[in-house]
């Protein structure tokens, strides 16, 4: 009986509301680029990333990377089970792990790390960025073809499921087309032309109305380099937020009515974007989040759904047992049930909803508008080609000029 006491409190005490986790990342959206705090485990996934996010905002290109590293190392296989964290999720709810981080955060990792290679000018680690990414989202490939594999029949059967995630369809497979057209234009910058068709006509393949893209495809293909040449590369807003939603229902236990929850995650579109003019969108960071998000949101319901069942037999056991504590036994037990329901919801949050790209000749100066108000000024040197970062945010700018090889 002490023992399933100390479990019932362990078990409160371990959980965290989901309201408080959407309060942080909100926080962090809030005050991205500018706080020095992210009020997260540093140590963690998601204080990895974040703070790996910041560390490259703020100039410090070698902290961004070596954060980003570590991430690399604690996730080496991030599409394999783990039966200790979903006993973990059932007990003590879903906050309770480490962030399990989705298949794209892992190829925006590889961006930026290829971000910050070309930034500090490692052109062989750059090259290594592109060949190790390439393979991981091969493999995430396969790994999404089994997920999509392993929820048809329980999708066949929970019709009111299915009619609500099949509106959205993003790239094939899981890529990334902005790392693919980065990727593609390291090659063609570096006159390694087999390898710039390669990645460029993946990338056409994933964005074919992209005029930027296709034009540097016809120039891997007549093998011919790029002549001062500026690309700009603009992330804005934010990708979806997850909250959670929660439905109690009744259940009939023995001496009276209790009622048992179910959470699951909802996703949000956030807006707050700038339309920059002549740019031409080359990831919807959107559809690429939802896309993977829905597969994972089936095994999320169809979890919540086994879990509130477990939780209810669990009370209804303490109610009525045969015991002088059995009500306060059957009270602990209904509010360790409720303290311990909740729903993933956290995410990478300070992702872009969108990226775009301007592909210019070389004045030395570029001027970004939206509807024609000029919103930044980009000083670029004179001559040769260079790749400009620009991430937009809630009027908040960071631009970062670099030279290609």
């Amino acid at each position: 009986m002490f023992k399933l006491l100390q479990f019932l409190i362990i078990g409160i005490l371990l959980s965290a509301c989901s309201a408080t986790v959407e309060s942080r990342l909100d926080s962090v959206r809030g005050t991205y680029m500018t706080a020095t705090e992210t009020q997260l485990d540093n140590n963690g996934n998601l204080g990895l990333l974040i703070n790996a996010d910041k560390k490259f905002h703020n100039g410090d290109i070698a902290g961004s990377d070596a954060l980003y590293e570590e991430f690399n190392q604690k996730n080496k296989d991030v599409t394999s089970g783990d039966i200790w964290r979903e006993a973990a999720n059932f007990a003590f709810g879903a906050n309770a792990n480490d962030y399990r981080p989705f298949m794209m955060d892992t190829l925006f990792v590889s961006y930026y790390q290829l971000w910050a290679a070309i930034a500090e000018g490692r052109w062989n680690d750059a090259r290594v960025i592109i060949n190790q990414s390439y393979a991981r989202q091969q493999d995430m490939s396969i790994e999404y073809k089994k997920l999509i594999e392993s929820t048809k029949d329980e999708l066949a059967q929970h019709t009111e499921i299915r009619d609500k995630i099949d509106q959205w369809v993003a790239y094939r497979d899981i890529m990334n087309p902005a790392l693919m057209y980065l990727s593609g234009i390291y090659f063609l910058t570096a006159g390694d032309f087999s390898d710039a068709t390669t990645y460029l006509s993946r990338t056409h393949g994933m964005v074919p109305g992209n005029k930027f893209v296709a034009d540097d495809l016809d120039l891997a293909r007549t093998k011919q380099r790029p002549q001062n040449t500026v690309w700009v590369f603009i992330e804005d807003g934010f990708a979806p937020k997850l909250t959670e939603q929660r439905a109690s229902l009744p259940i009939f236990i023995e001496g009276g009515l209790s009622w048992v929850t179910i959470a699951t995650s909802q996703p949000i579109l956030l807006g707050g974007t700038s339309k920059i003019d002549g740019a031409q969108e080359i990831a919807n960071v959107d559809a690429m989040f939802m896309t993977e998000y829905n597969e994972y949101h089936t095994n999320e319901v169809l979890r919540a759904v086994a879990s509130a069942a477990g939780r209810a037999t669990l009370t209804a056991t303490m109610f009525n047992s045969n015991s002088d504590a059995a009500p306060i036994l059957g009270l602990l037990s209904l509010i360790y049930s409720e303290s311990t329901t909740n729903a993933e919801v956290r995410t990478w949050a300070t992702l872009p909803k969108t990226i775009s790209v301007l592909r210019v000749t070389n004045n030395g100066l570029i001027e970004l508008r939206s509807h024609g108000n000029v919103i930044a000024n980009i000083k670029v040197p004179g001559s040769g080609n260079h790749l400009v970062y620009v991430r937009l945010a809630d009027s908040r700018q960071d631009i970062k000029v670099m030279k290609t090889k």
